[in-house]
């Protein structure tokens, strides 16, 4: 239990009905899993809002309300905390909840539209190399320390990032990696929390439907680097012209990387394969089994964030090394002779990074087959220029589903279909059903080819009306060349 007013320290309180000196068992901001002496905390959700569930709340336990709108029958036996903004106040309440825990470890957060998953994930695998306890909050999966949980959000809400935080606390981490999704930052499930550092990977078309346009999404990327403190750092890609941008503001000390510009952390690339890239950071030539330009750019930005932490150079160097590549990014398997790769691409600039990652790798004898699709009831416009960047950088392109969710994915296929320019509709095809899209990928491939399977990367399901089916492509098309080879 929790005094309740130990736990509204720092939230600017419009007006407070009733007491709050009494003790609350838990903050839950949903009204379906309270229980006696809660807190609960009407938010104005997406699909619906907490206000109109305030009641139900009281009615299953809860002792105290915080709300942005008082409701216009008071129970004199009820708590009511009046705040101008439920979200941020849900983050404060969190954090003060579980004792601060980001206060107790250092935090790097890491923003962009490429690149988090790889960044975050590595970083976990270097500092555990180093012999360090760490943490992670991803895409993938959430470890504390060697305990690994599963994940539905990129970034998850307030209530969870903390008490995975206090676990890690509890548990002796040190340092903790932690993905920050432009969702998390606008919904303010990362408000209240210390970070030690921020990254900025790059930024390029996705979550639109959401953002509506590029500059607001560009603008809630920046208010997360806004929001450092003096403490911290922010590392950020100077080739990516809003680098700069994320830096105009911060109070953080600010930290670059680049391959083409001047920078505080700089590679050159000396030779790639499909083994692995030869680099060269800071006169340092450093062997890596990741593969592509892009990736090296992640690799820039793992060198600059753990010097940044206090990790000796030589011994980053020498770890980067041992890195092996994350689940569903540019992860490939060679069966029969046929290359295929599994690739987490769902936006056009990852895509496009990802075939001319392979355009650089290939002899120009292999053909280069691309499955992709896009995702139901998100970013529409992004759909026409997936399809156009596919058919152009591959010889042959199956368009497929990817997860239509509650949209009808003929019509997904549809909007993809007209991003393809009539002189490249002839190595274009359309299978609705993606194992079938796999499968055929699989056939027309001959020795020596590529088979690239966008959009879904270490995703084990497909999700079609609400419902999650399994389906993993790198499994999927592991099957299916097999099975051509006996």
């Amino acid at each position: 239990m929790k005094n309740l007013k130990d736990i509204l320290y720092k939230i600017p309180l419009e007006e407070v009905l009733g007491t709050t000196d009494r003790n609350i068992h838990q903050v839950v901001f949903d009204s379906r899993k309270v229980v006696q002496d809660d807190l609960f905390v009407a938010i104005k959700g997406t699909l619906s809002d907490g206000h109109l569930f305030i009641e139900k709340a009281i009615d299953l336990g809860a002792t105290a309300v915080v709300c942005e709108e008082l409701p216009k029958e008071i129970n004199p036996k009820i708590s009511y905390i009046q705040v101008k903004d439920s979200h941020s106040a849900l983050a404060v309440l969190a954090s003060n909840y579980y004792e601060n825990p980001s206060s107790k470890l250092q935090l790097i957060g890491v923003t962009g539209t490429n690149g988090k998953t790889t960044i975050a994930t590595l970083l976990y695998q270097l500092f555990q190399k180093a012999g360090y306890k760490v943490g992670l909050l991803s895409t993938v999966k959430v470890l504390v320390d060697d305990k690994a949980y599963k994940t539905t959000h990129t970034t998850p809400d307030s209530m969870t990032i903390n008490g995975y935080l206090d676990q890690m606390v509890q548990t002796g981490v040190r340092y903790c990696f932690m993905e920050v999704s432009s969702h998390g930052i606008d919904q303010k499930r990362t408000h209240g929390l210390q970070f030690f550092g921020g990254i900025f990977t790059n930024l390029s078309h996705d979550h639109l439907d959401y953002h509506k346009t590029f500059l607001a999404y560009r603008d809630v990327k920046k208010a997360f680097f806004d929001e450092l403190p003096s403490t911290a750092f922010a590392l950020v890609n100077l080739d990516d012209k809003n680098g700069a941008v994320m830096l105009q503001n911060t109070k953080a000390i600010k930290k670059t990387y680049a391959l083409k510009t001047i920078a505080d952390f700089k590679a050159k690339i000396l030779e790639k394969s499909m083994s692995g890239s030869l680099l060269s950071i800071g006169g340092t030539e450093v062997w890596t089994r990741l593969i592509g330009t892009f990736n090296v750019y992640n690799l820039l930005a793992i060198v600059g964030a753990a010097e940044l932490c206090g990790l000796e150079k030589m011994e980053v160097l020498r770890l980067l090394s041992e890195l092996e590549s994350v689940s569903g990014r540019f992860q490939y398997l060679i069966k029969n002779d046929v290359t295929a790769i599994v690739d987490y691409a769902h936006t056009p600039d990852a895509l496009k990074n990802v075939l001319e990652t392979i355009g650089g790798i290939r002899t120009g004898k292999e053909q280069v087959f691309t499955v992709v699709g896009c995702g139901g009831d998100r970013d529409k416009t992004k759909r026409p220029k997936m399809a156009l960047i596919a058919s152009q950088l591959s010889d042959q392109v199956i368009l497929t589903s990817d997860n239509p969710r509650t949209e009808d994915p003929q019509v997904i296929l549809n909007e993809m279909e007209r991003g393809v320019s009539e002189d490249l509709l002839f190595k274009t095809l359309s299978i609705l059903d993606r194992k079938q899209a796999i499968k055929t990928a699989c056939k027309l491939a001959k020795k020596g080819d590529i088979i690239l399977i966008a959009g879904k990367g270490h995703e084990n399901y497909q999700e079609i009306n609400g419902e999650r089916l399994h389906f993993d492509d790198f499994e999927i098309v592991s099957e299916c060349l097999t099975q051509q080879q006996a």
